[in-house]
């Protein structure tokens, strides 16, 4: 579950906003047929943000009901209390584990921040990933935090989206005993990580190239390296163009590009300019069928 390629997934919704259950089946059931280890629904691809709690709790059900690889649950919050209910809501609906963003905006210091994953790994009885991406909350979690709260039991992984390959590199150094894995969070860097040591991807790329993401990763893995490093610039183009608005406008425009379940973003997020999506849409053409 901790090794390999899990796409952080979509939510779709109806032309009137309302979550699309068939379509979520739909392009989770897709995804399940190209050799992932898993799939992360409720992340920041899945505009965790914008769904109510009853939202949010009926994806994950959906996803466990339907999946035939490991769900891994988005159930941060940058309320202890949320994170703990949402985590414990994703352990009932039979999550295999959670993955819990730092809190964003109130900017915790680092005795805020073991404390705060610390209470919601005691909540629960399903392994916790760490998430950190300091440019979307605002406050970047130090390897000796990751290290200290590495230790505890059921803390188990670190999705590693700082985009700094020496702070990789500091966080596998410290956890190197320990019974603790960190798994790239950004696309880009995926191949570097794993050279350092990381095990796989929490990917948005791969639920648009999921086989070939899967290829690049487990060339990797096994040392591959003239196969991983051809893959992983073959795969370049399609990463930047991921990324050519904030996530998951992209991905999800893709999807709709490509007649996937897919539906309208939610505000604050808007579509991409014509000239971006144009530029999607070439991109989408290049890279054939979904693959």
């Amino acid at each position: 579950m901790f090794r390999g390629v899990l796409p952080a997934i979509i939510t779709p919704f109806k032309d009137n906003h309302e979550l699309d259950e068939e379509g979520l089946r739909a392009n989770i059931e897709l995804l399940g047929e190209t050799g992932i280890s898993g799939i992360v629904p409720c992340g920041t691809t899945g505009e965790s943000a914008t769904l109510t709690f009853k939202e949010h709790n009926r994806v994950v059900e959906i996803a466990v009901d339907c999946s035939k690889v490991p769900v891994i649950a988005g159930t941060g919050s940058n309320s202890t209390a949320e994170a703990v209910e949402l985590t414990k809501n994703a352990a009932d609906a039979g999550a295999d584990a959670a993955l819990l963003i730092t809190p964003y905006y109130n900017k915790p210091n680092d005795r805020g921040l073991i404390r705060h994953f610390t209470k919601v790994a005691q909540s629960c009885d399903i392994p916790v990933i760490l998430y950190n991406v300091p440019k979307r909350t605002g406050v970047d979690m130090k390897p000796e935090v990751v290290a200290e709260l590495a230790a505890l039991d059921n803390i188990a992984a670190i999705k590693e989206a700082s985009g700094s390959l020496p702070q990789i590199s500091r966080i596998l150094e410290m956890t190197a005993e320990m019974d603790f894995v960190l798994l790239s969070g950004d696309d880009d860097i995926t191949l570097p990580a794993i050279s350092l040591g990381a095990m796989g991807v929490i990917s948005v790329v791969a639920n648009v190239a999921p086989r070939k993401t899967v290829e690049m990763v487990d060339a990797a893995l096994r040392g591959d390296l003239e196969k991983a490093r051809s893959l992983h610039y073959e795969l370049s183009p399609l990463v930047r163009t991921m990324f050519l608005d904030t996530n998951p406008i992209p991905v999800k425009t893709a999807y709709r590009l490509m007649g996937l379940a897919a539906g309208p973003l939610r505000l604050p997020l808007a579509d991409m300019s014509r000239d971006k999506e144009r530029t999607l849409a070439e991109m989408l053409d290049r890279l054939g069928e979904f693959t």
